[in-house]
């Protein structure tokens, strides 16, 4: 391996929606120096934290079927049950939910949860409230995606927040999705909701980390659900 090599592997990526932000930024810092070089460094200061910020870090995403996989880098916020938002046509019936905050600090590709087929998406407007309050589940600007997995149906929720207003989504319906492979952003600041089968029990806590495509979230194969996926 090269020099070159070495210190590309040592680079983390930018993920390509992040390209424009940066370079505006960096053309801020440079007006700003023009004009008085202290507002300059601030600005440079702003340029590096959005670079740190549309980072895109490889995982290594466990593959065994059945598991759950976090979607988002972030904090696990809530473990409940509550009926799902009504344009996933879930019905009424409450199922259990992981909520994920991300700060502005936290990556924020989203990765896909588990292996299956983008079944439906829908965007939903809504308020721009603080995305750790239990209500932005329903009252905030949203976009969800069913995921049709084997035996079992998922679904993630990315939810905007009080400075997340762009939900970007990378894949549409019908499309198979691999577990961990990204399928969207938020900027900047937000917040991922997790449905899993009924029945299915969560192996994360609340105040968790959780790394998008790496942490466990669940396994389905522990619950009912899992006869499904044993029976083929």
């Amino acid at each position: 391996m090269s020099i070159y090599d070495s210190i590309r592997a040592q680079i983390v990526p930018i993920t390509p929606e992040g390209y424009p932000f940066i370079g505006a930024f960096a053309l801020v810092s440079l007006i700003l120096f023009w004009l008085w070089s202290p507002l300059g460094w601030l600005g440079t200061l702003a340029t590096v934290w959005c670079t740190y910020f549309f980072r895109d870090p490889p995982r290594v995403t466990p593959v065994r079927e059945g598991l759950v996989v976090a979607p988002a880098d972030g904090r696990i916020s809530q473990i409940t049950t509550a009926a799902p938002p009504h344009e996933l046509g879930f019905g009424p019936t409450p199922l259990p939910r992981i909520s994920i905050f991300m700060s502005v600090f936290d990556c924020h590709v989203n990765r896909s949860p588990v292996t299956g087929r983008i079944e439906r998406i829908v965007y939903q407007p809504g308020k721009f409230l603080n995305a750790d309050l239990d209500k932005a589940s329903a009252d905030n600007e949203r976009n969800s995606l069913v995921i049709a997995t084997p035996g079992a149906r998922v679904a993630v929720v990315q939810i905007a927040g009080l400075i997340a207003r762009r939900i970007v989504c990378f894949v549409r319906e019908q499309q198979p999705v691999g577990i961990g492979e990204r399928f969207g952003m938020i900027r900047f600041g937000s917040r991922l909701d997790v449905y899993l089968p009924e029945g299915t029990a969560p192996l994360v806590a609340v105040g968790q980390t959780s790394l998008a495509g790496e942490t466990v979230l669940a396994d389905l194969r522990a619950t009912g659900v899992g006869l499904a996926f044993r029976s083929g």
